[in-house]
């Protein structure tokens, strides 16, 4: 019987071990193989293929068990991570989250790169709720990314300006995912309480971070990239009218004209919410790549008094 590695084994007529030949073939099937499987961490992802971008407020996602505003057990932070597997995204904007620790809880290391806002705890930590005097104390709230890893991209400084020197303010978080081609992402959390309107106490600081986005928007625009603006804009931008959209887009060239991806959808999340507030909002290059009716509003599937957040993701599809 032959002997595989033997010496003695026959030769081929160009003096090659025809076993010799046979595990060349092997091995660059093998190679071929295991190119095709290779993680996306080691393979190209320049945006060329279609991919899913998401934004999701998190509900005072606290790092540790039992602590802020919606108080978790594991099964909880498991939900969370199941939710955001079958989400689907390759980007997620995300919003109230405490660190990078708990926005680990939901977006596995393994499959996300995590970009935080670098904004400091202001230390005013008060009680949840209002004119509470004890209970649990709110955790910081920030703004980030989950990007899905291969995905290359460039983090910008983030967009302190939003805070209008209020460190209880959220700041935006500015990344570029790279390649041939680029898409500029802005991820945010305004200031809440002024929903529609404008005669609420919130409202006049809400409007204050009006100028500070049409700034944002015009160094984009001015150099020629393709930009989205998403995450929880604390506002009913698709009301008649509203005057916070109208503000926001007054005088803009048609060329920087902006797009909100629901295009007048109602929200089905919680009942008594028929608005969204949490948008996707698209320069025109941007929403050029817009893949038809791709915008996806992730409702959880079970009663709202189960719901793992009193927000549900939104997102779309651009190629």
């Amino acid at each position: 019987m032959m002997q595989v590695g033997m010496d003695s084994s026959p030769t081929s007529k160009h003096g090659k071990h025809p076993m010799a030949c046979a595990w060349s073939w092997a091995g660059l099937c093998l190679l071929v193989l295991l190119a095709g499987c290779a993680p996306q961490s080691t393979r190209q992802s320049d945006l060329a293929r279609s991919f899913k971008i998401a934004t999701w407020n998190l509900e005072h996602l606290a790092e540790a068990n039992g602590l802020g505003c919606r108080p978790r057990n594991d099964a909880d932070y498991a939900g969370l991570r199941d939710y955001a597997t079958r989400l689907g995204a390759d980007v997620v904007a995300f919003e109230e989250v405490e660190n990078l620790a708990a926005a680990q809880r939901v977006f596995a290391p393994d499959r996300y790169d995590i970009v935080m806002s670098t904004r400091p705890d202001s230390g005013r930590n008060g009680f949840c709720g209002h004119d509470s005097t004890d209970g649990p104390h709110i955790r910081t709230q920030n703004t980030g990314f989950a990007i899905r890893k291969g995905i290359r991209y460039v983090r910008h400084p983030d967009l302190s300006q939003l805070g209008l020197g209020n460190p209880d303010l959220r700041w935006g978080v500015d990344v570029t995912l790279t390649g041939s081609r680029p898409l500029r992402l802005l991820a945010l959390h305004l200031k809440s309480g002024c929903s529609a309107g404008s005669e609420r106490e919130p409202c006049p600081v809400l409007f204050d971070q009006v100028p500070v986005l049409r700034q944002w928007i015009a160094a984009r625009h001015d150099e020629g990239t393709d930009f989205v603006m998403l995450g929880d804009w604390n506002r009913r931008l698709a009301l008649p009218d509203d005057l916070f959209w109208k503000q926001l887009t007054d005088g803009l060239p048609p060329d920087a004209m902006l797009v909100d991806a629901a295009n007048g959808r109602g929200a089905t999340c919680v009942a008594r919410y028929p608005d969204f507030i949490d948008h996707i909002v698209m320069s025109p290059a941007a929403a050029a790549r817009l893949v038809k009716d791709s915008f996806e509003e992730f409702t959880y599937g079970v009663p709202e008094d189960q719901h793992p957040s009193d927000h549900c993701p939104v997102a779309v599809t651009l190629e």
